[in-house]
Order: C-alpha cells, then sequence, then structure tokens
C-alpha cells in the first residue's frame, strides 16, 4: 500500500501549484508583451535617427563636400554607433569599427537594391541593430550599427524580477495553502479530539455549534449521537447497579445458607458433597461479580469520592506477596528509595490484588513484582509464567468481562471478567496508566504507572 501524503501538505502543494502555473502563465504574457513593446519602440527610433543621418550623409555626398569623414566620427561618436557608407563600391566607416563581411549579406543586397531593412544581431557577444538604408540620389548606401546593451540589460533584470516573482508567488500559494487548510480541517481536527475523547470513555464532550450550513449537521449530528450514547451508558450502568444492588440480599441468604451447609459437610453423602461444591464455587464467583459490578456502578456514576493520601508502594506490594503461600511468593525488586504517591490507598490495594489474583489464575503463577520510578511516574510490574497476552488482546483484556480463550482458561477459573477493567477504572481515576507487555523470557508483564509524588 503505498503512503499517501497528509491532506494539509496536499492542500498546500495544490495552492502552490495553481500559483506557480497562473504566475507563470502571466510572466510569460508579461516578457512577450514588453520586451516585444520595448524592442519595437528601440527599433523604430534607430530607424528613425538612422534615416536623420543617412538625410545628412546624402546631401553631404550630393554636393560634393569633403567633409564626409567629419560628419561619420560625429556621427559614430555621438550616438556610439559604427557608421558605414557604400560609395561607389568603397566602404567608408566610422564610429566604433566593424568588419562591413560580418554584416548581414541580405541586409547589404537589400540597401544596395535600394531597399531600406534592419536586423538584430551579435557582434562580438554584444546585440546589435543594424539599419541598412539606400541613398538613391548619389547611388550609396548608408548602414549605421547601434548597440543594444541598455535594453538587453533591461531585459536581464525584468527576466530576474519574473523569476523572483514566480518564486514569490509559489511560496505565497504554499503559505496560503497551509493558512487554509489549518482552518478548513479545523473542524476535522475538533471532531477527532471528540471522537477521541468520546472513545477514552467521557461521554459528556462535545462539539461548538457554529453558523456554517456546511459545519452546523455535523457537530449537531455528533452532538446528537454522544449525549443518545451518554444516556444509555448512563441506564445501562445504572441498571447494572441495581440490579447488584439488588442481588446482595438474597446472595447473602444463599451465602450464609451455603456456610451451614459446608459445616454439616460430612455428614452428606458423596454425590451431596460433591453438589455442594460446586454450588459454592458459582456463588463465591457470583459474589465477586456483584462486588465488581457494584465497585464499577459507582466508579462511572461518581458516587465514590477519592479520599488521596501518601501511599508507599513498596509497602503495598510487600503485603500483596506476604498474603500468598511460602511456596508461590514471588521474586519482590523495588527502587531505593521505596516511591510514593498520591492515591486512594483502597483501590490501590484492589489494583494491586486483581493484577496478583490474574497472574495467578490465568498466568499459570506469580513470578515477580516490581516498584520502580523514574522520570517522575511510579511504576508496579506483576509478571507471570503463562503464555502472554497477544498484541491484538493487549487492550481488550481491559474492557468489562473481557476473558482468555477457554483453551488458556483452567478449569476452576471463577471469574467474570471483571478484574482488568477495575484496574485500568482505578488507575486511570489516579491519572495514570495501564498497559501489558511481554515479559522477558517469556510470559506477561502487566503494569501500572502513576505519577509519583514529591518530596
Amino acid at each position: 500500500m503505498t503512503a499517501t501524503l497528509p491532506l494539509r501538505v496536499r492542500v498546500m502543494a495544490a495552492f502552490a501549484l495553481v500559483s506557480l502555473l497562473v504566475t507563470s502563465i502571466l510572466a510569460v504574457l508579461t516578457w512577450n508583451l514588453s520586451t516585444g513593446y520595448m524592442l519595437d519602440q528601440r527599433e523604430r527610433s534607430a530607424v528613425r535617427q538612422a534615416m536623420v543621418n543617412a538625410r545628412l550623409v546624402e546631401n553631404v555626398l550630393l554636393h560634393g563636400s569633403t567633409g564626409l569623414p567629419e560628419l561619420l566620427t560625429g556621427l559614430g561618436a555621438e550616438f556610439e554607433s559604427a557608421v558605414l557608407v557604400v560609395d561607389g563600391g568603397e566602404w567608408i566607416t566610422s564610429g566604433n569599427v566593424v568588419d562591413p563581411k560580418r554584416l548581414p549579406p541580405d541586409l547589404r543586397e537589400m540597401a544596395e537594391h535600394g531597399q531600406a531593412g534592419h536586423q538584430r544581431i551579435m557582434l562580438d557577444g554584444v546585440p546589435v541593430l543594424a539599419v541598412g538604408l539606400p541613398l538613391p540620389t548619389v547611388s550609396a548606401t548608408y548602414v549605421e550599427v547601434s548597440p543594444l546593451r541598455e535594453i538587453d540589460r533591461t531585459f536581464h533584470f525584468l527576466s530576474w524580477m519574473l523569476a523572483a516573482g514566480i518564486a514569490v508567488s509559489g511560496l505565497a500559494g504554499a503559505l496560503l495553502g497551509r493558512w487554509a487548510a489549518i482552518h478548513a480541517l479545523r473542524p476535522l481536527t475538533e471532531l477527532t479530539s471528540a471522537a477521541a475523547t468520546a472513545a477514552a470513555g467521557d461521554l459528556s464532550v462535545r462539539l461548538p455549534v457554529r453558523r456554517d450550513p456546511d459545519l452546523t449537521p455535523l457537530a449537531e449530528a455528533f452532538n446528537d449521537t454522544a449525549e443518545r450514547l451518554q444516556h444509555r451508558v448512563a441506564r445501562d450502568t445504572r441498571f447494572a447497579g441495581d440490579v447488584s444492588h439488588e442481588l446482595r440480599s438474597p446472595l447473602t441468604t444463599m451465602l450464609n445458607a451455603m456456610a451451614v451447609l459446608h459445616r454439616r459437610r460430612d455428614e452428606l453423602p458423596p454425590s451431596a458433597r460433591q453438589a455442594v461444591d460446586l454450588l459454592g464455587t458459582d456463588l463465591r464467583r457470583f459474589r465477586r461479580m456483584v462486588d465488581d459490578l457494584l465497585e464499577i456502578s459507582r466508579n462511572d456514576h461518581g458516587r465514590d469520592q477519592l479520599t488521596f493520601e501518601p501511599v508507599d508502594l513498596g509497602e503495598l506490594v510487600d503485603r500483596a506477596a506476604a498474603g500468598l503461600p511460602v511456596e508461590r511468593r514471588p521474586a519482590v525488586v523495588r527502587d531505593r528509595p521505596t516511591p510514593r504517591v498520591m492515591a486512594d490507598r483502597r483501590r490501590l490495594e484492589r489494583v494491586i490484588a486483581n493484577l496478583v489474583d490474574n497472574a495467578e489464575q490465568h498466568g499459570r503463577g506469580l513470578v515477580r513484582l516490581a516498584v520502580l520510578c523514574g522520570g517522575g511516574h511510579a511504576r508496579i510490574e506483576v509478571d507471570d509464567a503463562g503464555p502472554g497476552v497477544p498484541v491484538g488482546d493487549r487492550e481488550r483484556v481491559f474492557e468489562r468481562f473481557a476473558r482468555g480463550s477457554p483453551a488458556d482458561r483452567d478449569a476452576t477459573d471463577t471469574g467474570a471478567g471483571l478484574g482488568l477493567a477495575l484496574v485500568n477504572e482505578h488507575v486511570r481515576s489516579h491519572r495514570g496508566r495501564a498497559w501489558v507487555e511481554d515479559r522477558p523470557g517469556g510470559g506477561a508483564r502487566f503494569v501500572i504507572e502513576l505519577p509519583e509524588a514529591g518530596p
């Protein structure tokens, strides 16, 4: 799949290309019109002046005056031109010396046959205008060669100015495209940000409704969708909380009855003892699920207020490890000094307990607990000896009622898929993050990261 440039870059490139194309066309037209006009004016002026000079030379030749060399010298010096006269097959030159053989043959032939003409040519790298005029009354030809240095410099300056204008226009087009892209894509950026916020769980986000007939329907549709979704989630959460609360009374009665049966278990026949054991397992799972649902419901409704206090993470981790049987206690790694965080102790204890329980039940045993710090954050790592979590499931495992595949689950698994969801909820309420990654050597490593408390 080929990479696609960002939309903002494509808009900038489109503006820049259009600007370059338009200014290039205008520059070409300006160049052709201006240079054509200036050359035409220069040629007209040179031809008129050459005709005046030719009349003077013709008058001198007509009266047989001997002042022709002086006149030609004066004309050549005054106009910085080369003046040539063909009189009786002999070339008389003055001013800038020009070899007559270097003049265009067709220009000389036209003048010799009584036709006036002019041409632009290059002599020694200098652009010049050669004008040939017949002098019919004396059977002679007058040729004047005028340099075009000034107009050539003007053309060079004009070309540089037009090229600079094209470059500036392209840059201005790119800047205009960037400005247009930023302002045109601002509603899309707001929509993306709002959608990301809603996806993160904050369904109270709304888009501002502007007085734009193209954007108003989009904002209203998003706001209506978010509001409906918020109401539905609140209704479902309220329903789950109400049901969980209503289930606690009959569940307590059943657990008390089960406790009585368990105390008299030895008096029961084997088949009844097996039924009591199975029922006790399901009731414990049921109680845990109801407790988790109630806690999640309180979190969603914000009914549980967090009580923040300085908490030593090393103390919590040591207590969690000590609660396990000696033969299953993991290695505990702690940075010194042990990092402290501002947290609700009960919830943080629940987070660590859920991670330890997850490693014991689903990760084939807990192998390592670590408390680390760095970069202003405290970090708890829980390593297990299981098969690890596939990359595609690493976000899903923190969703509610998410459970592993049946092949990876233990037969005595009593989880309901709410333990890691509670971990994620509690960690987020502490402005932290929770994720899972591969453990070096195999297995999964569950990580929670919290802002470290100041000294």
